[in-house]
């Protein structure tokens, strides 16, 4: 796995490894080149923490530290680890998460993948104002927002990647230094590769979180595409405006797929019920057809996408989501077809830094992610109190969890990522990103870092025509 390349980096992972406070002998090797902060997430998969690295080179700069489970059965390396590594090794893209480092420990098998510390998530963003500042996101950031999510996600496609669990906590936002606004999709615990002719991915479980769930998935499709993640993405969309999850049901565990009437409830009760003159495979999905009484039986009235969303249904932003919304996925926009949409093509344009707003708007200080300071490597704690960890473009602030919120993954993976290994061969990652240079094999350009203080002064174009600098839309002019 790679040539080596960063195999100066890696060290022995054979000592009884703790938290930040312990004796440096009782230390890792790997762990030595960290001071430890605290715990900034706990999910399924595991734990996450912020850390400062150490090394001369990069003293203080802030790292988030994955640190996954043991595999079910307490043999070896979490397979759902495995994938993560795999797929972003071989991936590059300013609005993908970077993969830094991976450390292993063989006395308990335990993996920990180390990302650039995002100090914000579209999750907090949403909450902070709907709680906090009691009004909207302005338009330009919602829009910068939006367009570099489908950028990167225009990236995974294209390299025949389906994410399968997008929702705001998964969509991470940079809130220090030169990438300041940029949007970072993290998480790729689900994600898989996938190709035509397609196999069935039925047989990998559930996938993406309950409210985020295409409607295919919640009928029991056994083949889907990519589709999947831009009806995910329609969902963060109407979140960005409205600031509260839009098809917000009740998740039914009792079985490994059960049926989950009441999420399908809350998406026709908007959306209107589904036919089959206008999705036709609708019919061959099993539980439209076992369920005669709840799904097909059921009439649903005065349903409306603009009523929920508010924004007149006349509008490019809604013809946007009303197409990211759209039943057949067959027919739903797909992220490339969204990124030359005319919503991004009016004022104000989208940018590269999402959370500096155009000239007359008020810029809002968003306060970074709590850290628990109490809590170690080994999740054992100490008599530090928990305290709120702040960047130079945040403040700081104590975000406390929302209630009745699915499961948000680990830790909401507030990550950014590279690779270190003990047991596994350091990556020399610039060589083996089979995908780098920002281009896929499709020789489609992707875009590229740009100077954020050239963002400041100017919306960005592309030379494409009719599209601006590094490959954010030029200025449409308005039709009247």
């Amino acid at each position: 796995m790679g040539d080596g390349g960063n195999r100066g980096l890696v060290s022995s992972g054979n000592s009884n490894h703790n938290g930040g406070n312990s004796n440096s002998s009782n230390k890792p090797e790997w762990l030595l080149q960290y001071d430890l902060i605290g715990k900034i997430g706990e999910g399924t998969y595991g734990l996450v923490f912020l850390a400062r690295t150490k090394t001369p080179s990069n003293r203080g700069k802030s790292i988030a530290i994955k640190k996954f489970k043991q595999s079910k059965d307490g043999d070896g390396v979490s397979p759902t680890a495995i994938r993560e590594i795999m797929l972003l090794r071989e991936i590059t893209h300013e609005n993908v998460v970077k993969l830094v480092n991976v450390h292993i420990n063989h006395t308990d098998m335990s993996l920990y993948l180390a990302f650039d510390y995002a100090e914000h998530d579209l999750y907090e963003i949403i909450r902070h104002h709907r709680d906090k500042v009691n009004h909207a996101i302005n338009q330009y950031t919602v829009k910068s927002l939006l367009w570099q999510l489908l950028n990167g996600l225009n990236y995974l496609h294209s390299n025949w990647i389906i994410h399968r669990d997008l929702k705001p906590s998964n969509i991470l936002v940079m809130g220090d230094g030169e990438e300041q606004g940029v949007v970072k999709i993290a998480d790729f615990g689900l994600a898989r590769v996938y190709q035509a002719p397609l196999k069935p991915l039925s047989e990998n479980g559930v996938v993406v979180t309950i409210w985020y769930r295409a409607p295919e998935l919640l009928l029991g499709a056994k083949h889907y595409t990519s589709a999947v993640d831009m009806w995910a993405v329609g969902c963060i969309f109407a979140e960005l405006l409205t600031l509260k999850p839009l098809f917000q049901g009740a998740e039914v565990k009792a079985t490994p797929n059960p049926f989950q009437l009441d999420q399908l409830d809350k998406i026709f009760k908007v959306l209107g019920h589904p036919t089959i003159e206008k999705w036709p495979t609708l019919a061959n999905l099993p539980h439209w057809q076992n369920d005669l009484q709840h799904i097909q039986g059921h009439k649903y009235d005065n349903h409306g996408l603009h009523g929920f969303v508010h924004i007149s249904p006349k509008s490019p932003a809604f013809d946007l989501l009303s197409k990211m919304l759209e039943y057949d996925p067959r027919k739903r926009i797909t992220a490339a077809q969204a990124l030359d949409h005319e919503y991004f093509r009016l004022e104000p344009l989208p940018g590269r830094n999402a959370l500096v707003p155009s000239q007359g708007e008020k810029v809002v200080n968003y306060p970074t992610r709590p850290v628990d300071t109490t809590t170690d490597f080994e999740g054992t704690t100490s008599l530090q109190p928990s305290q709120p960890v702040s960047s130079g473009n945040a403040v700081a602030g104590n975000m406390a969890g929302v209630h009745g919120v699915p499961n948000r993954g680990v830790a909401r993976p507030i990550i950014g990522v590279r690779m270190q290994s003990q047991g596994i061969a350091g990556y020399n990652l610039g060589s083996q990103a089979g995908m780098g240079g920002g281009m896929n094999p499709g020789g489609i350009p992707m875009q590229r870092g740009v100077n954020p203080q050239a963002h400041q002064q100017q919306q960005l174009r592309r030379k494409d025509p009719g599209m601006g600098m590094s490959g954010y839309p030029q200025q449409k002019q308005r039709r009247m």
